[in-house]
């Protein structure tokens, strides 16, 4: 249990460390190999790639840290538990697309598998790439579930006027 827990609190954060440091020293590693006359054809493909990861799992983490960018007039004209209410619809129909694109994503990512399409540089299963998709989306979901548990705690008496961000 203490695995989940500690996946629960920091998958996405150490993932988007660690990718970002991998894609530095990629990068780096293509610039030095220019300078010196070479070429190394992977490395712009792994980056994108790996950047397609770091989006999607990102959203996710967003969700976590209620990080997303959002207009939020319509949601300042509330208050209290009409304002917790708000919160719940939105996330409710937000977490509905979710699950449509997480599922999607993954008849999509399985069409392509099925294909048999490779990368060009690296030759790698293309699905790959394209799973980052139905998987950043159905952790997005987790987290969305998650979020709407606290609202509904919020809802049903552990709201602080003023004090509680919903």
């Amino acid at each position: 249990m203490k695995i989940l827990r500690f996946l629960d609190e920091n998958l996405e954060k150490y993932f988007g460390l660690a990718s970002l440091v991998f894609m530095v020293l990629i990068i780096t590693l293509q610039v030095l190999a220019r300078f010196v006359g070479w070429s190394l054809p992977w490395t712009e493909e792994v980056t994108r790639y790996v950047m397609l990861w770091q989006i999607w799992l990102g959203a996710s983490y967003a969700v976590k840290t209620d990080s997303h960018l959002r207009i939020e007039f319509i949601r300042d004209k509330f208050e209290g538990k009409s304002r917790i209410k708000m919160e719940l619809i939105v996330t409710c129909v937000w977490l509905i697309f979710s699950l449509w694109l997480a599922t999607k994503g993954t008849l999509v990512t399985r069409f392509i598998l099925g294909s048999g399409q490779f990368s060009p540089a690296m030759q790698i299963p293309m699905g790959w790439a394209y799973a980052s998709v139905p998987i950043g989306c159905a952790l997005m979901s987790i987290r969305l579930i998650q979020k709407m548990k606290k609202l509904f705690e919020a809802y049903n008496g552990a709201y602080v006027e003023g004090g509680n961000k919903c």
